[in-house]
């Protein structure tokens, strides 16, 4: 039966698949968003409603009082975020569900691979405990007032116009140069990268089902190279061998402190997951595209997007100084 479905957000990296696919089924898909031109376009059949969602009278303005079966809130960061949505959504959805984030997940991880049940800590960055807070502000919503309430997790989620890597296309700019590139610690580290339309088949298959209220998902693939082996990958599809020189990942945070949270909070442990509670509401839910095709998927897209191609200079001129002491 199809539904009506309501995606704040919509055209990012990890929503712009699962509105695709959302669509494809033939669910009447919304998007609100602010409207920016975006290189993921959606389909024709999706409505777009243009607001700015820190704007509380501009969508109310553009929602009126319109009622869904699914709201999917894809641009929630603090617990501020997700009450604005619990006044507004009371009584007007079925299923609202939440993008959490698997950095939440305990750091560094007491034991692989990392279930639902796996606590939520994380230290050392604080989008991770925001992202806390805001479950923890809907599973008293749902112990307390019945929200219909879903969670879910994912972790490096990607399209083929991102770059899981530190320095992103400066780091590919470097491997064509003959440049040595950084890499965390000692390389060795698991890192789990799910491609968003893979990602999109696991989301989309929550949506509308009872079952999955009061419950949190992790939605992650089962690509978990090192990161050794990510930024091969990445250079072999860009035509060179990369030099690849490793500094611990305390060093790197404090050259490029902007840096230092998502690294330290995060990449830096190996997480590989558990995606049984996931399957077993959507069987079909598998990895497509492994991360030694994605990375050659996108290289070949940033090819063919020249303006996409941006070094960062500065960052690059830190890479240096990194690389020279070793």
């Amino acid at each position: 039966m199809p539904l009506r479905i309501l995606f704040l957000g919509g055209s990012g990296i990890i929503s712009s698949a699962s509105v695709r696919l959302a669509a494809a089924r033939g669910h009447e898909v919304t998007v609100l968003n602010r409207g920016r031109t975006t290189h993921r376009p959606l389909p024709d059949s999706v409505e777009t409603l243009v607001a700015d969602q820190r704007d509380a009278a501009a969508v109310d303005a553009a929602l009126g009082d319109r009622e869904f079966d699914v709201v999917a809130q894809f641009l929630a960061f603090t617990p501020e975020h997700v009450q604005t949505d619990l006044d507004r959504f009371r009584g007007r959805t079925g299923q609202y569900v939440f993008i959490s984030s698997a950095s939440a997940y305990q750091k560094p991880p007491a034991s692989v691979p990392v279930t639902e049940s796996t606590p939520l800590k994380n230290p050392f960055w604080q989008y991770s405990r925001d992202k806390i807070a805001c479950e923890d502000l809907l599973m008293r919503a749902y112990r307390d007032d019945d929200l219909p309430m879903t969670i879910v997790r994912p972790s490096h989620t990607y399209d083929d116009s991102t770059l899981p890597t530190l320095g992103g296309w400066t780091d590919i700019a470097r491997m064509r140069q003959g440049k040595p590139v950084i890499v965390h610690g000692d390389g060795t580290t698991q890192w789990t990268l799910t491609h968003t339309d893979d990602f999109a088949v696991g989301f989309v298959g929550l949506l509308g089902r009872p079952e999955t209220v009061g419950n949190a998902y992790t939605i992650t693939g089962d690509s978990a190279p090192t990161w050794d082996q990510v930024y091969t990958w990445l250079g072999r599809a860009a035509g060179a061998e990369p030099t690849l020189v490793h500094v611990a990942s305390e060093t790197i945070a404090r050259e490029l402190p902007d840096k230092g949270p998502g690294l330290v909070g995060d990449k830096a442990h190996s997480m590989v997951f558990d995606t049984t509670k996931l399957r077993r509401i959507v069987p079909e839910f598998t990895t497509t595209i492994p991360y030694v095709e994605g990375a050659r998927r996108t290289l070949a897209w940033f090819d063919a997007h020249e303006d996409a191609q941006q070094v960062d200079d500065e960052l690059d001129a830190a890479f240096d100084r990194l690389a020279e002491r070793g």
